[in-house]
């Protein structure tokens, strides 16, 4: 059969590579170059892909405040005021980093920043409103006897 060629030995495909890179033509090198460069591109890209997140990530340990049992009302009430502040002063910082950032590419907070403000402080103000209500509510429960209510879970 004509259709499929010849069986080709290594010394013959080897003469004839080596004959084709003898023949001087302008273009050899520079295709040469791009062929191994683009070659390398594609090798590089394997590596770098198969080294991205692989590793496994590392395990988060989360801390949790352990309380007695025992503790009042009145006291879960106080702890949670507090936690509040700190939540709200922490809030405050990352908003001025935020506000670096805008100042930075040029956007214009100050409008939102003065809205927000006024109703996260709203916000703050009611909630600070309740947790005195219960807060109140909790040192009189305390104050008429010890038995009457019940102890470790704050009231709605």
């Amino acid at each position: 059969m004509a259709i499929f060629p010849r069986p080709v030995s290594p010394k013959s495909a080897m003469s004839d590579l080596w004959s084709y890179f003898r023949e001087n033509r302008p273009h050899k090198w520079p295709l040469l170059g791009l062929s191994v460069a683009f070659t390398w591109v594609i090798i590089w890209a394997f590596i770098v892909d198969a080294n991205t997140n692989t590793m496994p990530t590392r395990n988060q340990i989360f801390y949790v405040q352990s309380w007695d049992a025992s503790r009042s009302d009145a006291a879960i009430i106080l702890q949670q005021k507090i936690d509040l502040a700190k939540r709200e002063a922490a809030i405050e910082k990352k908003q001025k980093e935020m506000q670096g950032v805008a100042d930075i590419f040029g956007i214009d907070w100050k409008k939102d920043e003065a809205r927000n403000t006024a109703r996260r402080k709203e916000a703050l103000k009611q909630i600070n409103a309740q947790l005195d209500a219960r807060l109140a509510k909790a040192e009189a429960t305390e104050r008429s006897g010890p038995g009457s209510a019940q102890s470790g879970a704050a009231q709605p």
